[in-house]
């Protein structure tokens, strides 16, 4: 699991492809954190297996090992098991009745649930 900075790296490499360190660092809003910080940040990610990098010289270009739907995937499927019982059933009960959902994003879900049910 990545912590909030960490997936915020993670979104800008899904974005924008291989970074640099410097370029990651720019993408970052003022104030930007410390170049040590987001460099620590990435060491963690490496080790966790989210990202690897290619030297190029003595600079470091770094890439997602995880797509974005991977690892949104990943996390849903947590979000099911700690708080709906591994219910995915209770997941989409939940989602569709407290989530202000307009009818046509139901029809709209009901059309992808459907086309699921047809495919299986």
């Amino acid at each position: 699991m990545l912590s909030k900075s960490e997936e915020q790296i993670m979104e800008f490499l899904w974005q924008k492809g291989n970074l640099y360190l410097k370029e990651i660092l720019e993408q970052f809003p003022e104030p930007q954190p410390a170049i040590t910080t987001v460099a620590t940040l990435l060491k963690r990610m490496q080790e966790k297996g989210f990202v690897s990098y290619e030297l190029h010289g003595n600079t470091r270009q770094y890439k997602p090992l995880i797509s974005k739907e991977s690892y949104f995937s990943k996390q849903v499927g947590s979000l099911i098991k700690n708080f709906f019982d591994n219910s995915p059933l209770k997941f989409a009960s939940f989602f569709t009745t407290n989530s202000n959902l307009s009818i046509e994003e139901l029809e709209n879900l009901k059309k992808l649930i459907d086309e699921q049910i047809k495919n299986k």
